[in-house]
């Protein structure tokens, strides 16, 4: 049911700046908004107070992020919390970030490697990623595992590429056990 409610909600908030032509601005508005609201779940929890009537809450809002974010997500907020829907707003601005990133072709990849990359690897990669997806730029995210032992996996969104030697060390491993001696 949250995720329905992240979509519509969400799809909505996409569609509004799609035809303000304020894509960019409300990205910019809810990338802040989602820290501070993570960061202070006593809001959300004072919002989703059943004793607290609707225009109390909708006056707290007004309280908290007036001349803060633009009129329009202003009103927004105030539609979310007028239709009750204040626990999924955190949901409801991830979706949204996600359909700006989808609509800007920005892509997200997960780097883990056995050892710290140096900066040229890193651009080497990152140029090969933009060659091989639709991408136009990625958002860059790097760890390392030493247990990898060499080689890298990369994930974006649900595609995984493992070039681990751990990976190819246990593949080689079941298919030696598959062999059968004469």
């Amino acid at each position: 049911m949250a995720k329905l409610v992240s979509k519509v909600y969400g799809d909505a908030l996409f569609e509004t700046a799609m035809d303000r032509d304020k894509v960019d601005a409300f990205y910019e508005e809810v990338s802040v908004l989602v820290p501070i609201l993570e960061d202070h779940p006593e809001l959300l929890t004072l919002l989703s107070n059943p004793q607290i009537v609707k225009e109390e809450k909708v006056s707290i809002i007004h309280q908290v992020f007036d001349h803060k974010v633009a009129e329009e997500l202003m009103g927004f907020l105030s539609i979310i919390v007028e239709k009750g829907r204040q626990s999924d707003m955190i949901h409801i601005f991830e979706y949204f970030i996600q359909r700006v990133k989808e609509y800007k072709r920005i892509g997200a990849a997960y780097v883990t490697s056995a050892a710290e990359l140096k900066p040229e690897q890193k651009a080497l990669l990152e140029e090969k990623l933009l060659a091989t997806t639709s991408y136009v730029t990625f958002e860059m995210h790097y760890q390392t595992d030493p247990e990898l032992m060499g080689g890298m996996v990369i994930r974006i969104g649900d595609h995984v590429v493992d070039s681990s030697i751990r990976t190819r060390l246990y593949e080689l491993k079941k298919e030696l056990s598959h062999l059968q001696l004469a």
